[in-house]
């Protein structure tokens, strides 16, 4: 299910920054006393009670502000308070009620959304100050006293915030249902590729970059199985992304991300691999997804005979670092090869989700070792002891050798290779962890 979204509003200079700096453990969001310093929304990712959930900094609403930048700021406010599921309303206790607090508090209140009132700069442990108590006043319930420089109060403020969060077990797809995030840069198709898919018309289709606003969901049963496609605004560079709903929709498109089981890399064939697709291919690698590169729009591409091999070199050379992830050509636009998709979608999503007994991992270790030596250094060689996988999605390995520090980058990848070839693992990345064991053998 998609991470619950936590939003952290108020009018400027009240200390959002540094409170929303102090729960993520982060310095992401610039600190000044000057109003107006965060002037979009900053997001990032939060733990409490071992539940993630992400926590979305906003520009300070002044309601009665004429000022272009500040209006700005506070329209990117609105966006995230039209999107949030918990909403954290930020005062300062210095300040007092203002008017703009009671315009912000009447804004919250229309938007129907969870809120919760949270005073700042109450620095002193213990009861709060006379002062905290005018704060019932804006009638948003039992404000909730805390310090964002110093982190007094941050956690009740976080339990408070838990309370609102859905449960995590509910996930409106059965476990039968392989959920696939359709991902790339705008206008590539991928809104195209899901009509195709779905028989008709279930996103908005525009050569305007950018249409799709919010993740959508497409459920498709067929022979091959059942999927949940979701559509996602196109990933653009952060130098590129200007308007006020774009920051969100790249939000989401991550989160889309984060939930999903597989990933298709929509890429243009006409205008060919980008770094910005590479961005977008990176991060679902970070996320340990089963990841598969659909190169779009290939029916109006000029081929002969070797087309197809050339470009399925350049693009290995450029995807080098995912060289699992398989290609496969298509048009969404007349169909071609859209419907081998379903059968690639479950070989990668069955491979990101493979165990493998730890007897033949260890068999698969010890050859490859004979193979090639381990490295040495100094007269003290690489010992691997043994291998066992900790975990799925992606598959996880850990390794137990005499010392990390020999362990080198070239030997991880050779040995991965050697799992590759003996069990596949194809369109998934594969990680290790390694330990170190204590031996007395100093050969």
């Amino acid at each position: 299910m998609s991470l619950p979204i936590v939003a952290v509003v108020g009018r400027p200079n009240v200390g959002k920054s540094t409170l929303f700096n102090k729960l993520v453990g982060k310095r992401l969001s610039i600190v000044e006393d000057t109003p107006g310093v965060t002037r979009d929304r900053i997001y990032s990712k939060c733990e409490w009670r071992n539940r993630e959930f992400m926590i979305v900094d906003t520009g300070g609403i002044e309601p009665a502000s004429e000022d272009i930048i500040l209006a700005q700021m506070r329209r990117q406010a609105q966006v995230a308070i039209e999107k949030a599921d918990v909403i954290v309303f930020l005062t300062d206790i210095r300040c007092g009620v203002t008017a703009d607090d009671y315009e912000v508090a009447s804004m919250l209140k229309k938007s129907g959304k969870p809120v919760i009132l949270a005073v700042n700069k109450c620095d002193t442990i213990g009861e709060p100050p006379a002062e905290f108590y005018e704060f019932y006043n804006l009638g948003m319930g039992d404000p909730f006293p805390v310090s964002a420089q110093h982190g007094h109060g941050s956690g009740d403020l976080l339990d408070e915030i838990f309370k609102y969060f859905p449960s995590e077990d509910a996930d409106e797809y059965d476990e039968e249902y392989i959920k696939v995030a359709v991902i790339g840069k705008p206008n590539v198709g991928k809104s195209s590729l899901i009509n195709r898919i779905a028989g008709e018309e279930r996103v908005i289709v525009s050569d305007i970059a950018g249409t799709t606003r919010d993740a959508t969901d497409t459920i498709i049963e067929n022979e091959s199985g059942k999927y949940v496609f979701i559509d996602t605004a196109g990933i653009r560079r952060k130098s590129k992304v200007t308007e006020k709903i774009e920051h969100y929709s790249v939000l989401r498109a991550y989160m889309a991300v984060d939930r999903a089981d597989v990933c298709i890399i929509v890429i243009d064939a006409l205008v060919g691999f980008t770094e910005q697709d590479s961005k977008v291919a990176g991060y679902a690698h970070e996320q340990g997804k089963a990841c598969i590169v659909a190169v779009n729009k290939w029916d109006a591409v000029e081929k002969n005979s070797g087309t197809m091999d050339e470009y399925t070199t350049e693009l290995k050379e450029k995807f080098s670092f995912m060289s699992y992830v398989p290609f496969i050509f298509i048009s969404a636009m007349t169909g071609q090869r859209v419907d081998k998709l379903f059968p690639l979608i479950n070989s990668v999503n069955s491979q990101n989700s493979m165990r493998i007994t730890t007897g033949m991992l260890n068999d698969v270790l010890s050859y490859a070792t004979t193979r090639v030596q381990p490295p040495s250094d100094k007269g003290r060689r690489l010992k691997i002891y043994y291998m066992t996988q900790a975990s799925t999605k992606p598959p996880t390995f850990v390794v137990f050798v005499n010392r990390a520090d020999l362990f080198h980058f070239s030997y991880q990848r050779y040995i991965e290779n050697q799992i590759r070839q003996t069990f596949g693992l194809d369109g998934t990345p594969v990680r290790f962890v390694i330990r170190e064991r204590d031996n007395q053998d100093t050969k």
